[in-house]
């Protein structure tokens, strides 16, 4: 398999349950050492995408290729390089952690006890490796639910909700551990509700909706400037009043105390010199930035 293969790619990848397309001619191509957002509103086809790529269920049309090969025909030499956290973590409450990451050990051909060192240690789960899951919060078992997709040192991660009961605390170190693994050439690929993590840890997101492809762009594309900026005056509504006499300023308003108007020529400087030239010397003046939430939105008309 050549190293340059992408760590994802399907190809018309469809799924129906009876009448209904979950999955709707889906092309997609996730990169290697990626941390690659894959957004979309309930229902739309996120996870029956994930549980395809893993082998999980078959594809009503289309095939889903994972680092070079198609997965069902190539699932032995495929999957023991990918390691996966789908929806909750399958854990058995009545051992310790330490023995959950044993008996998983066991599955994919054995594990060292230094291996489960490592990825217990990752985790921030040393300590408490000893103890019963079913004393565990609900973060704690998805940090093990992660060290045991990360068992057996895969290529790829694939992550359905990673945060998924983690405390803010949780969630930066979550963070955190995603940005090293792929610093260290690991492909992250993350489905997640938490927008806010997804636009800061993402370097690349698709937003799904309906089973069909809506969009996808690196996030800082996706976060470029609206075109409009934001300006601190003391009397915003007579400078909203002098603006609208401009022809690039007919859509000028105020929220939220702010004046929110365009600038000539898409300008920043431009508009600072008009509003100095026009006796409104600002405050402040700074590009109105979109975020992912409400990029998300426009483009599904949903709820994350």
């Amino acid at each position: 398999m050549a190293s340059t293969a992408a760590a994802i790619r399907t190809i018309a990848l469809s799924k129906s349950y009876g009448s209904r397309l979950a999955v709707d001619h889906l092309d997609l191509q996730v990169e290697r050492a990626e941390l690659f957002g894959f957004l979309g509103p309930n229902g739309a086809g996120k996870t029956t995408t994930i549980r395809m790529a893993l082998g999980l269920i078959a594809p009503t049309g289309g095939s889903v290729e994972i680092l070079g090969h198609e997965v069902r025909s190539h699932r032995a030499q495929v999957l023991p390089r990918v390691g996966a956290l789908v929806e909750s973590p399958a854990l058995y409450a009545y051992l310790s952690g330490r023995d959950n990451l044993r008996a998983i050990g066991d599955v994919l051909g054995g594990a060292s006890e230094k291996r489960i060192d490592e990825v217990l240690e990752i985790v921030s789960l040393k300590g408490r490796d000893r103890d019963k899951v079913r004393t565990y919060s609900m973060g704690m078992k998805q940090r093990l639910g992660l060290a045991m997709a990360l068992l057996n040192d895969p290529d790829l991660l694939i992550l359905d909700e990673p945060a998924n009961g983690l405390d803010p605390a949780g969630i930066v170190e979550m963070r955190d551990l995603l940005r090293d693994l792929a610093a260290e050439g690991k492909t992250v690929f993350i489905s997640s509700h938490v927008l806010t993590e997804v636009q800061q840890i993402c370097t690349r997101v698709a937003i799904i909706n309906h089973g069909k492809l809506v969009r996808v762009a690196p996030v800082h594309d996706l976060l470029q400037s609206s075109g409009e900026y934001e300006v601190k005056v003391d009397a915003p509504a007579e400078l909203v009043a002098l603006l609208r006499l401009q022809p690039w300023a007919q859509q000028a308003r105020v929220e939220d105390g702010l004046v929110i108007t365009p600038a000539p020529e898409g300008r920043g400087r431009n508009l600072i010199k008009f509003l100095v030239d026009n006796g409104q010397a600002p405050d402040a003046v700074s590009e109105r930035q979109k975020d992912l939430e409400d990029i998300f939105l426009s483009l599904t008309g949903g709820n994350p």
